[in-house]
């Protein structure tokens, strides 16, 4: 078999990261790029080498006049969809940025569609590929603290601050706010890590003047009773993430990055971590290769997807519609 050809749609900030991992494999060819910005365009080529890459405009046009195998997803979360759907019966392999979809249903339809054909559909969730993540999962699912009782799942942002007047802050574009977008990471780290499925949600909102929601907390109850805590703030000063997973056993505590088990009376552990072995781009392209199973299928992601939703529902909020009177 010949080198898998990928077409990129979307070429800003996060698809360098595509770029650069997926230049790194012998398997991958990158032969098309598209975007409206010529300058995000240019950047990307220059960045990464892509020499003799054929550019487009609109990403319809890419997918009629390349031939590729696979395409890479990193445009704004509304467009997911369409663009998702487009490729997949182009012929195309898709790797899709977070999150998946906007709702439930756009998910479902595009697993459906990608069954139906045939073929790959992963989410770029990172975290299920970082060590600190995969032993956090492990442990749980080894019973390391126990059974789980609780979790507490937080994100800080300067979010609101960083995006003012980009995509990300249009609605119609985005699909929310900052639980849509940089939350959308750490839903899914309480979703894959646990195994957990929600059953009740309460949340409460803030947009700080903002066009979309910039903070977020949310209490959930879980089917086996397990009790968690989502905290999203897109108006803080700084990023930090920090996770809480406490059983009947002791507890494991995540601070950006660092982790350390605590049992009750006894001193603090810091455990050694397995070694990464791959990321997104990589196993994306050995799924192609039928090297693996799916790492990170739609089926598991539309679960964000559906968390997300039924938490901006239980607020009254839509942020493509109407109903916003619940956040000032």
């Amino acid at each position: 078999m010949g080198k898998i050809r990928v077409g990129m749609i979307g070429t800003g900030g996060i698809a360098h990261w595509h770029a650069r991992q997926l230049k790194e494999l012998d398997e991958v060819a990158i032969i098309a790029i598209t975007d409206p910005s010529a300058q995000n365009r240019e950047r990307i080529i220059s960045e990464h080498q892509l020499d003799g890459v054929i550019e487009f405009t609109d990403y319809k046009e890419m997918l009629e006049n390349s031939e590729l195998d696979a395409v890479v997803i990193c445009s704004p979360h509304t467009l997911h969809f369409q663009q998702a759907m487009d490729a997949m019966n182009s012929g195309c392999h898709v790797l899709i940025e977070k999150p998946m979809a906007c709702s439930q249903k756009e998910a479902d339809v595009m697993i459906e569609t990608a069954e139906k054909l045939g073929k790959i559909l992963q989410v770029s969730y990172q975290r299920h590929f970082q060590p600190e993540f995969l032993f956090i999962r492990d442990a749980i699912a080894n019973g390391e603290i126990g059974n789980l009782t609780s979790v507490t799942a937080s994100l800080y942002q300067e979010w609101g601050q960083g995006t003012v007047g980009s995509w990300r802050q249009n609605p119609s574009l985005s699909g929310g706010g900052m639980l849509m977008d940089s939350g959308s990471h750490i839903v899914d780290v309480l979703l894959w890590t646990t195994g957990l499925s929600p059953v009740e949600v309460s949340p409460q909102m803030q947009k700080h003047q903002s066009p979309v929601e910039l903070d977020s907390f949310t209490s959930i109850r879980f089917e086996n009773g397990v009790i968690a805590g989502l905290n999203i703030v897109g108006f803080a000063p700084c990023w930090h993430e920090t996770y809480v997973f406490c059983g009947d056993n002791g507890g494991i505590f995540y601070d950006n990055g660092k982790i350390t088990i605590r049992r009750l009376g006894e001193k603090p552990i810091t455990p050694q971590l397995p070694e990464q072995t791959t990321n997104q781009d990589k196993s994306f392209i050995d799924a192609i290769l039928g090297k693996h199973e799916v790492l990170v299928p739609g089926q598991f992601a539309k679960e964000v997807v559906k968390l997300t939703e039924m938490i901006y529902k239980a607020a009254g909020y839509n942020p493509l519609g109407e109903n916003e009177k619940v956040i000032s």
